[in-house]
């Protein structure tokens, strides 16, 4: 993965906290990245260039009256004032690509100097156990501070833990032994056919991108949120608002 900077510009190295969405059901993360660049006045600082990303362009992702700015599949805006550095992913990985973009982009932030990655992303309703809507959207949370994916911050904002997130568990063992080179190629002829029909959770990207950026060293905290397919606009605006606690 390569990061070509606009001209003039750079990564801000005072911004040590980085949003990345994963490309999942609703798109809720990608949408929720869009709200936080256009809210804060986030300007781009370059694009990224990763082989396993399908090629897509467009038009002013922001701007109300389209003035050619070309909009790539990988692009990194920083803010003018706070400490967030947003990743926005426009289009998704190539079938079964999706742990070697892992990994390369776990490469590419290890060596940017973020200190704390937050990944967004969305879960099918459909596979939810424990529906509880009492409350209103509910926020998930897998997080790095403890083996078990726990973290007593993220408790004290109201936030669930993944209760689906055991690392004993021999996909999600499978994930955490490829991030740390420690899978054989016997792991991975038997798991990778049968991850996604086994295990939903361990199959998604946001899985992949969690292992692998937690085996860099790094803090990596997912925001999650159950939904469907259609207008998620308000489930990107929760997103944002929990996002915006970091």
């Amino acid at each position: 993965m390569k990061f070509i900077p606009e001209e003039g510009k750079h990564l801000h190295e005072d911004c040590s906290t980085l949003i990345l969405p994963a490309v999942s059901i609703g798109n809720v993360g990608q949408l929720t990245a869009d709200l936080l660049v256009s809210s804060m006045g986030s300007e781009k600082v370059g694009y990224l260039d990763d082989p396993y990303v399908l090629p897509c362009v467009g038009n002013d992702a922001y701007g109300p009256f389209p003035q050619g700015d070309l909009a790539l599949p990988l692009e990194a805006y920083d803010p003018p004032s706070n400490g967030l550095t947003v990743i926005q992913q426009r289009s998704p990985v190539i079938k079964g690509m999706m742990l070697e973009f892992a990994k390369n982009m776990a490469d590419f932030i290890a060596g940017s100097g973020k200190k704390h990655i937050i990944i967004l992303s969305s879960l099918d309703f459909g596979k939810w156990q424990k529906v509880d809507m009492s409350s209103g959207l509910q926020i998930y949370y897998l997080s790095s501070a403890n083996s078990n994916g726990a973290d007593e911050n993220c408790e004290q904002l109201g936030w669930k833990k993944l209760q689906e997130y055991d690392p004993s568990q021999k996909h999600w063992k499978y994930l955490n032994d490829l991030a740390e080179g420690n899978a054989t190629p016997e792991d991975t002829t038997s798991i990778e056919d049968e991850l996604e029909e086994e295990n939903y959770y361990a199959s998604l990207p946001f899985a992949a991108l969690f292992s692998f950026l937690k085996a860099k060293g790094l803090k990596v905290t997912c925001l999650l949120c159950y939904c469907s397919e259609g207008d998620n606009t308000s489930d990107a605006f929760q997103l944002a608002d929990a996002a915006c606690n970091f």
